[in-house]
């Protein structure tokens, strides 16, 4: 199964809606047939290690990070392909929480006489899956917060500048991540300030033989700003979203001439409502968002409780109580009520100190 998530990792970020599964076939002790699910409307992982194996699958067993679907979509099901091989026994790491899918795979499997075993490795598939069970849970994609500050917390001095406030070891892992997330959202703050690119740029391909790709770019619109020249809505490396409650000035109409996509939504802190934005990427199949800022749009994802991870590098400097904050402002009085991180996981990056945390909503009780 560690084999199978391994095969899965290969198409991260390229698969939405579908998840990333990754599927291996063993047969007499030897793997015969590997796959992953290369992007939606392709074979699935199961199909592609079938195909490998060739007759090799027959009485073989088959290891995959989720449960086989049963159910034609814009592929025949899976189910079919692993009794037409004749695969002996199946083990599947997390049952699928898709209506469409959910126990039905297993359950036609067993009814062919197939064994089936389940929960194998669940929670390191399940955690391999969290984009895509958000997305058919709740509608919405999965929001990871990655946010780079000095020791005392700031993300740029007194004076707005921020470059750079980690090392190059830490910038290259953000470039992986961007690689490997459907969309990368900030906000008009940041871009202003910073005019990033937001594009995929790696030394090296993430993932052997898997070319680099820049994510949907997702940009909030708020008090007179972007403007069309900021670099970010150059789209020759790939498409642009501004989300604006003002998609009738003239400034957005300037913007949708460089081949932005305007998309209208109510006004918020953060420039527009976060959660209807959230819906509004759930509906175009985006399942996972890594949020780049800045600290208006950190803070109104986590007061809203929309934050399901946040990514934190701590570099080894001071900015002083001049410095800009990276979390925006939270509302709250007493320590006692501070917003909790918890499942927190350290790890140094270069000379950099990287944080990952999930953190409890306030008023949770959690």
């Amino acid at each position: 199964m560690r084999l199978a998530l391994r095969e899965g990792e290969k198409g991260r970020g390229r698969t939405h809606p579908n998840p990333c599964v990754g599927a291996v076939i063993v047969r007499a002790g030897h793997v015969v047939g590997r796959g992953f699910h290369r992007r939606a409307g392709l074979p699935h992982a199961e199909v592609e290690a079938i195909r490998q194996a060739g007759r090799a699958a027959r009485g073989a067993d088959l290891y995959v990070t989720l449960e086989p679907c049963a159910h034609t979509g814009r592929t025949p099901p899976c189910t079919e392909a692993i009794l037409q091989a004749g695969v002996r026994r199946v083990f599947v790491g997390a049952v699928d929480p898709n209506p469409l899918v959910h126990g039905r795979g297993i359950a036609k499997l067993r009814r062919a006489g197939a064994e089936v075993a389940v929960d194998v490795l669940r929670v390191e598939c399940e955690q391999a899956h969290r984009a895509f069970f958000r997305h058919v849970t709740t509608g919405r994609p999965l929001v990871v917060l990655k946010a780079a500050a000095t020791a005392d917390g700031k993300i740029a001095t007194a004076t707005g500048d921020s470059r750079w406030v980690t090392g190059e070891t830490a910038r290259e892992l953000v470039h992986r991540w961007r690689d490997e997330f459907d969309a990368v959202l900030a906000g008009a703050g940041t871009v202003a300030k910073d005019d990033p690119l937001l594009t995929t740029r790696l030394a090296r391909p993430a993932v052997p033989g898997r070319e680099p790709r820049t994510a949907l770019r997702v940009i909030l619109d708020g008090r007179g700003r972007p403007g069309p020249d900021a670099k970010v809505f150059d789209t020759s490396a790939g498409p642009v979203l501004l989300a604006t409650a003002d998609a009738a000035s003239a400034r957005v109409r300037a913007i949708a001439a460089c081949g932005v996509e305007i998309v209208s939504l109510p006004a918020g802190e953060a420039g527009v409502d976060v959660a209807a934005l959230l819906d509004e990427l759930g509906r175009r199949g985006i399942t996972s968002v890594l949020v780049e800022g800045g600290a208006a749009v950190f803070g109104a994802l986590l007061r809203a409780g929309l934050a399901d991870e946040v990514r934190l590098f701590v570099a080894p400097k001071l900015a002083g109580a001049e410095g800009l904050s990276w979390a925006g402002a939270l509302g709250i009085g007493a320590m006692a009520d501070a917003m909790r991180l918890e499942d927190v996981r350290l790890e140094m990056v270069g000379e950099d100190l990287l944080i990952r945390a999930r953190p409890v909503p306030l008023n949770s009780g959690g």
